[in-house]
C-alpha cells in the first residue's frame, strides 16, 4: 500500500491546464505545480500565462506558459508536439477552458452560439485526441474535463449555448473514458457551482448593479454552505482526480458546488 505521500506525488508528470491563467484554471496548476508537476499553462491570454508561470515558478515550482486558442485543431496539435520535446510526455490534461457570455436564446446569433461550443466542447475533442496518442504510447494518463452543475441542471436564463456545451462535455467525457479505459488512460469530469473567479466576475459587469445583487442573492440563497466556492477548492479536486488517489475512477462527474444542486 502506497503512503499518502506517494499517492499525491506528481514529480516527473507533465501536465497542461487550458485556460490555466486565471481563476479554476489558476487554482487547478497551483495545485498540480505544488504537487510536483511540469505545468503547462496554456492560455489564449499570454501575458496572464506567463505571469501564472512565473507566480509558480518563484515558489521553487515547475510551470511553463504557452499561448493557445484551444478550438484551434493545429495549435492544439502544436502544443501536444511542444510538451512531447520538450518534457517527453503528456501525463495529465486538465480541459478546463471554456467561456459563457449571457444571452436568451431570442437574441443569440448563430455565430455566439458556434463560439461556445467551439471553444467548450470542441476544444475537448481536439485536445483529447491529441493528448490521447501520447498517453496511448507511454502506457496510460490521466484526462479531467471541467463541466459545470450546469450540466445537469440550468443555473440561469441566458446559459442555453453554455448549458449545452457542459451537457455534451459530460457526455464526452463518459464516452471517452469507455473508449479510453483499455489504454490505461481514465477520463474523469469536475462540475463546479459557483466559484469566485474573474469571469464570473466579467460577466455581470453589463448588468444593472441592482440587478447583480439579486441575481448573486437568489443564487447564494440556493447553496446550503451560503457561500460561493473559491477556485482553490477546484483545485484541490483535480489533484485527486490527476493523482493516483482516483485509481478506480472513470467516467466519473465530481459535483463541487456547496450542496446547491440539493435545493
Amino acid at each position: 500500500m502506497k503512503s499518502l505521500q506517494d499517492l499525491l506525488n506528481l514529480k516527473d508528470k507533465t501536465a497542461i491546464v487550458t485556460g490555466g491563467a486565471k481563476g479554476i484554471g489558476y487554482g487547478i496548476s497551483y495545485r498540480l505545480a505544488e504537487a510536483g508537476a511540469k505545468v503547462v499553462i496554456a492560455d489564449m491570454d499570454e501575458t496572464a500565462a506567463q505571469e501564472a508561470s512565473q507566480e509558480l515558478v518563484s515558489k521553487g515550482w515547475s510551470a511553463d506558459a504557452y499561448r493557445l486558442d484551444v478550438s484551434n485543431e493545429e495549435e492544439v496539435k502544436q502544443l501536444v508536439s511542444y510538451c512531447r520535446e520538450k518534457f517527453g510526455s503528456v501525463d495529465i490534461l486538465v480541459n478546463n477552458a471554456g467561456i459563457y457570455p449571457a444571452v436568451p436564446v431570442a437574441q443569440m446569433g448563430a455565430e455566439q452560439f458556434d463560439r461556445v461550443l467551439s471553444v467548450n466542447l470542441r476544444s475537448v475533442f481536439l485536445t483529447t485526441k491529441y493528448v490521447a496518442e501520447v498517453m496511448k504510447n507511454q502506457g496510460g494518463g490521466k484526462i479531467v474535463n471541467i463541466t459545470s452543475i450546469d450540466a445537469i441542471h440550468p443555473s440561469s436564463i441566458g446559459l442555453a449555448h453554455y448549458d449545452a456545451s457542459k451537457h455534451a462535455v459530460w457526455g464526452f467525457t463518459k464516452n471517452s473514458a469507455l473508449e479510453l479505459a483499455e489504454h490505461k488512460i481514465w477520463v474523469n469530469a469536475i462540475a463546479p457551482g459557483g466559484i469566485a473567479t474573474p469571469g464570473a466576475a466579467a460577466a455581470g459587469q453589463g448588468a444593472a448593479t441592482e440587478e447583480i445583487e439579486a441575481q448573486t442573492k437568489a443564487f447564494m440563497e440556493k447553496i446550503p454552505m451560503h457561500r460561493i466556492g473559491e477556485p482553490d477548492e477546484i483545485g484541490m479536486v483535480a489533484l485527486f482526480l490527476a493523482s493516483e488517489m482516483s485509481s478506480y475512477m472513470t467516467g466519473e462527474q465530481i459535483v463541487v458546488d456547496g450542496g446547491a444542486l440539493l435545493s
